[in-house]
């Protein structure tokens, strides 16, 4: 039998044996805690973190990844109890009025499961970033200098409706020589609850500390209100959600924040553009998974292009609602069922089946668009004209540019990572799909024989 966890009535009977989620010790006799005691508990947490991580920093590779298998094999010996916890979730939010949106991200199925089974032992197959030399020189005066990789220590995760992003952080964390701290959010109470058992099961298994993965879940928003505030146990602190959440994280978190940002993805089609191509990308890039954050939610047509009504055609037997201009409503007619759009449709990260359209007359204007709209997560452009790719390029200052491609390729399994914890649209530390590098930072290594400054 195992403790329940109750995002949003927080209860212990003994602040100790609970604040590691110690599946062996179900909390017997709870009662309601105050904010001092959940503080307490969560303070706890991170210091058996702290604990835990010494002790992935140690561990080689090989032993890290036999770790990342064993989590995979677990995951798919316990399938269906995942997935059953899951149904629960699905139902509470159906139940709730949960967006289409935010039911998709919260939903696992077996293809899921597979997916997050393949994405470990991709990280598996990773080389380890511990101890890789950044940089090294001898000095003049025969000091060796090296510049290594190493673990960030324990590393907070703060996020929402994501059940993927549990065993993703989890395992980004792990091979990279860290302990993680979850707080995954009531709505995927059930989901996330069977997976960190799965977790720190699996790592007890191979003879790492299960505490590398904990959670603060059970004391709902409190925990992660304490874990913003737990500067000096934490190390860092990654949200992931909406705009909400994240603001939310970085203006109240006193722990230093990797910032992930929302995706208002534009395309942008040049004149040049070939209609096949154009087509194709954009029903993969609005489609395939409309509730991520690299769909894209602008669509930036050139007036020379002849590709649109293709286009648009085919978004809308997708069932893409087109929120468009005034250009773009007459280039139309009544050939393709549209709305108008105004200045909200060119802000609005929709994350389901809605895009809004424009028309621009050069590049210039697309570019002069997309900075006064974007989030800075990833831009795009079609064209067969190189001078403008490079342009595009140079002038788009946004996380991923991407020519001629899906802006859904801004993942970091995608993209050779193995998986990510998010997407950083800041500029300090980690930008972009962030992976195993992203979750150490360095230290100089100094070696001499004696030297002294003079």
């Amino acid at each position: 039998m195992t403790e329940a966890l109750t995002p949003d009535a927080p209860v212990i009977s003994d602040v100790s044996g609970a604040a590691g989620l110690t599946p062996e010790t179900p909390v017997a006799g709870a009662v309601p805690v105050t904010p001092e005691d959940v503080q307490a508990a969560v303070y706890s947490i991170a210091d058996r973190s702290r604990k835990a991580a010494r002790r992935m920093g140690q561990a080689n590779r090989a032993w890290k990844d036999r770790a990342l298998r064993a989590i995979g094999a677990l995951l798919l010996e316990r399938r269906a109890q995942v997935l059953d916890a899951n149904a629960k979730d699905v139902a509470e939010g159906k139940a709730n009025g949960t967006s289409a949106a935010l039911l998709d991200r919260l939903t696992l199925t077996p293809a899921r499961i597979d997916g997050l089974v393949t994405a470990l032992e991709n990280l598996a197959g990773l080389p380890d970033p511990v101890g890789n030399v950044v940089r090294g020189q001898t000095l003049p005066n025969g000091l060796r200098l090296r510049q290594v990789n190493v673990p960030m220590g324990v590393v907070a995760a703060i996020y929402e409706a994501r059940p993927n992003v549990t065993v993703d952080i989890a395992g980004l964390a792990l091979k990279s020589g860290n302990a993680v701290i979850l707080r995954g959010g009531s709505a995927a109470a059930h989901t996330n609850e069977a997976l960190v058992l799965i977790l720190r099961e699996a790592l007890e298994s191979v003879g790492l500390p299960a505490d590398a993965v904990q959670t603060v879940d059970q004391f709902g928003r409190e925990g992660a209100n304490v874990l913003m505030r737990a500067r000096g146990r934490v190390d860092v602190l990654i949200p992931r959600g909406g705009r909400d959440l994240i603001q939310t994280v970085v203006t109240n978190s006193s722990v230093p924040v990797i910032e992930t940002g929302e995706g208002n993805v534009h395309i942008f089609i040049d004149e040049s553009a070939g209609e096949e191509m154009a087509v194709d990308i954009l029903l993969n890039a609005k489609t395939q998974r409309p509730s991520v954050c690299n769909t894209v939610e602008t669509l930036l047509v050139h007036s020379g292009s002849t590709v649109l009504p293709a286009v648009a055609k085919a978004l809308r037997s997708a069932g893409v609602t087109l929120h468009v201009d005034e250009r773009v409503a007459a280039a139309l007619g009544n050939d393709v069922e549209t709305v108008p759009a105004d200045d909200e449709d060119w802000a609005t990260e929709y994350m389901d089946l809605d895009l809004a359209v424009a028309m621009v007359d050069n590049l210039d204007e697309a570019v002069k668009h997309i900075r006064t709209w974007t989030t800075g997560h990833t831009e795009a452009i079609l064209t067969n004209n190189l001078a403008n790719a490079e342009k595009f390029i140079a002038e788009i200052d946004s996380a991923a540019v991407i020519v001629n491609a899906s802006t859904r390729f801004t993942d970091g399994g995608e993209l050779g990572l193995g998986a990510e914890v998010g997407i950083s649209t800041q500029k300090l530390h980690a930008r972009g799909p962030m992976g195993l590098t992203e979750l150490t930072t360095t230290k100089w290594i100094v070696q001499g024989e004696g030297q002294i400054r003079g």
